[in-house]
């Protein structure tokens, strides 16, 4: 499920990540999976593929054609939980732009959803 982007992006943007979207996806790779893909229920064909180096997100219905990935996360800087992480955002498509954030609050639900039906889970299990 390791995704390595050989395509040139088509822009690098400097980008903020929230601290709780940021926390969010790396307990879900803790306790879920690492590397995790997840669908994006508000984006057709639209896949987030998670890992501790990147977030990219791909187009599932054109044989996982990177769309746009959220990389080089500064996390050597950070001294807090609730504080924001810089990043930088590679623009793979000519209309990521248009999904960049929506992308990324559909992407906090989803895990959101996906944590807790993980724990419910193994709550049933025990």
């Amino acid at each position: 499920m390791t995704h390595n982007v050989e395509l040139p992006p088509m822009r690098i943007l400097p980008k903020e990540i929230e601290a709780t979207t940021f926390n969010l996806v790396r307990l879900a790779l803790l306790r879920v999976a690492d590397p995790l893909r997840v669908s994006l229920t508000d984006h057709r064909c639209l896949d987030v593929i998670l890992s501790q180096q990147q977030w990219l997100c791909v187009d599932s219905c054109a044989e996982d054609q990177p769309i746009l990935a959220w990389r080089e996360f500064d996390m050597h800087h950070r001294d807090a939980l609730h504080q924001p992480i810089n990043c930088k955002l590679y623009l793979y498509h000519m209309h990521a732009g248009l999904v960049m954030g929506t992308a990324r609050d559909c992407l906090a639900q989803v895990l959101t959803d996906l944590l807790h039906e993980h724990t419910n889970k193994k709550t049933e299990e025990t």
